[in-house]
Parts: C-alpha cells; structure tokens; sequence
C-alpha cells in the first residue's frame, strides 16, 4: 500500500471516530473492515468480561488473528496476502490508538 496516494478516511469504533490514510481504492474494503472489527469488539464488550477500549481491541485482534491463522488453506498467496493486510490494519490501529491516548480517548492499564 503506497502512503503517496493514501488520502483519509473517518472509521468508528465503538463510538469512537479514528481517521486513518488509506488509498482511496480501499476506502470501502477499510470501512468494510472497521465495521467487522466494531462488531466483534461490541460483542467482546458486551460479554463483560473485558473493560477498555485498549484491551477490546486486544482480544478483538487476537480473536480475528487465531480464526484466520486457524482456518484451513487453499493458496499459499493468500494467506501470505491476508498476513501483509492483517500486519498493515494492525499498523493503522495501532496508529490510531496512539493518537487517541495523545488526546486523552483510551483506558490506560
């Protein structure tokens, strides 16, 4: 993913509103994306048994990651292609999140 042609799209997580670059060709797979993630993390919250949104981010990546390294294989391409996408959703959060605690949004642990 080229950042030369990255332009910024406004994602909500958990109410939370991140603005995250990403080519405009991606815009709808990320928007895609965040609302799959704010999903499962909404179902992560609502279990109760995970508080702040740092950590619900956590196990909502590690949930995701453990589905997808455990599901069975039928192209070598692809699951090197899923990794490099997975690496780089995980850049863009990790991103945002740094962002959020700058501006006071995340539970610090």
């Amino acid at each position: 993913m080229a950042k030369s042609n990255a332009t910024p799209v406004n994602i909500t997580i958990l109410g939370k509103e991140f603005q995250v670059a990403s080519p405009e060709d991606e815009h709808q797979t990320l928007l895609q994306a965040a609302n799959f993630l704010d999903k499962r993390m909404r179902e992560i919250r609502s279990a109760g048994k995970v508080l702040g949104l740092e950590r619900i981010a956590v196990m909502a990546a590690l949930n995701l990651s453990y589905e997808l390294l455990n599901k069975p294989s039928t192209d070598t391409d692809s699951n090197a292609e899923f990794e490099q996408r997975i690496e780089l959703l995980n850049e863009k959060i990790d991103d945002a999140l740094k962002q959020s605690e700058q501006i006071g949004l995340t539970d610090n642990p």
